[in-house]
């Protein structure tokens, strides 16, 4: 088992363009809190493997108060075979983390903070709706150094409309500035449904051009390497010994139980996902009445996560682990459509893992689209 994702779906504000679920009506914290003990007693059974990583995502995480994640962390260790070296990340908004809740956090098992930082720039800051300022950023980064938490990522979203590249430039400054040993970032998306949409829908702002878009996207990888990072994948970067390990499981196509609402999990063969409400969650879970939906995944579906997930990363695909786990026609399949590819120096062979080069991964969507399997279900 690779990891336990908990799903913590409040926040104190929304952001203007996110679609993640989540709720701000934070009255019913505590019937959730008990609802989700509920949920991983019941489903202690899916797991048998010991649990290498803990990740609680949302939301908001850090809108939990301490009791809240004494009393998860009591259940979660108390049911699941969860290792003494698990890495286990909190995601956190910079305003909640003051002085007094790191100094408890910091006693919690939780050993790794994601920070959704998103921008240090005060502008770009209140067009996103964040709730914190560039300064308050900066200083809840230090507060949780001092308070020993070192194994710190950072959010930074790129290719906001209007956004330049001597600001996204000083972005990228003062995170590395921080000495932070991981950083995510995020070409900014127009999730429908979500505010940002509408104001583009309206005329109201305008998105940044691809010439733009690639040029910062260069600009990050550029900057993050020359400062010692590793890019391992599209969207991450990392020094040595920090990658996020929850993360990387998923790209590995490694096991993982999802807790809460919205929450989903993968055992290997097919995936689930809870359903997205709080109110159908916690009846579901208490009256036993089914809460969440579950595919089972065929051969193909399998081959094309494979793809997906592993064009993403430094490790590529392992040809020969492709050829063993889905046969000749496959394999065959993904070298031919991927040579033309290699010729043009997108992808290449690297003791028989295909990858893509640097130019590849500005174009990776395209390339990965290709290489998958379109034909019939069952190929």
């Amino acid at each position: 088992m690779a990891g336990l994702y908990i799903h913590i779906p409040f926040c104190k504000s929304r952001c203007s363009y996110c679609d993640f679920f989540s709720t701000t009506d934070e009255t019913r914290v505590d019937a959730f809190i008990d609802v989700l003990r509920l949920e991983a007693e019941s489903r202690k059974g899916e797991v048998d493997e010991p649990v290498k990583t803990v990740y609680f995502g949302g939301g908001t995480p850090s809108r939990l108060q301490v009791k809240h994640l004494d009393a998860i962390f009591e259940t979660l260790y108390r049911y699941y075979p969860i290792e003494p070296t698990a890495e286990v990340t909190l995601e956190a908004n910079p305003d909640d983390l003051t002085e007094g809740y790191l100094m408890l956090l910091a006693q919690q098992p939780v050993n790794r903070l994601s920070l959704g930082v998103q921008s240090f720039n005060d502008q770009e800051l209140r067009f996103l709706s964040r709730r914190h300022t560039a300064q308050e950023a900066t200083d809840a980064v230090k507060r949780a150094q001092e308070q020993g938490f070192h194994n710190i990522s950072i959010d930074l979203i790129y290719g906001l409309p209007g956004q330049t590249e001597e600001v996204w430039q000083e972005n990228l400054n003062r995170a590395i500035g921080l000495q932070v040993p991981h950083l995510s970032a995020y070409h900014l998306i127009y999730e429908e449904k979500t505010p940002m949409h509408t104001l583009l829908q309206t005329g109201k702002i305008t998105p940044v051009d691809e010439e733009s878009s690639t040029t910062m996207f260069a600009m990050l990888i550029d900057w993050m390497t020359q400062n010692d990072f590793i890019h391992y994948e599209v969207s991450a970067f990392g020094k040595e010994g920090f990658f996020s390990q929850h993360n990387s499981a998923y790209w590995r196509g490694e096991k993982y139980l999802g807790l809460g609402p919205s929450a989903h999990s993968f055992d290997g063969d097919s995936r689930s996902w809870n359903v997205a409400s709080i109110t159908e969650y916690i009846h579901g879970v208490r009256s036993g009445e089914p809460y969440c939906d579950r595919e089972h995944l065929s051969p193909t579906d399998h081959y094309n996560e494979l793809i997906l997930t592993g064009l993403r990363t430094t490790w590529g695909v392992n040809l020969p682990e492709l050829k063993y786990r889905f046969g000749e026609e496959l394999h065959r399949y993904c070298l031919k459509n991927a040579q033309k590819y290699i010729n043009q120096k997108l992808l290449v062979t690297e003791k028989e893992v295909l990858k893509l080069t640097r130019d590849g991964l500005f174009i990776s969507d395209g390339i990965m689209s290709d290489l998958m399997w379109v034909g019939k279900n069952n190929y």
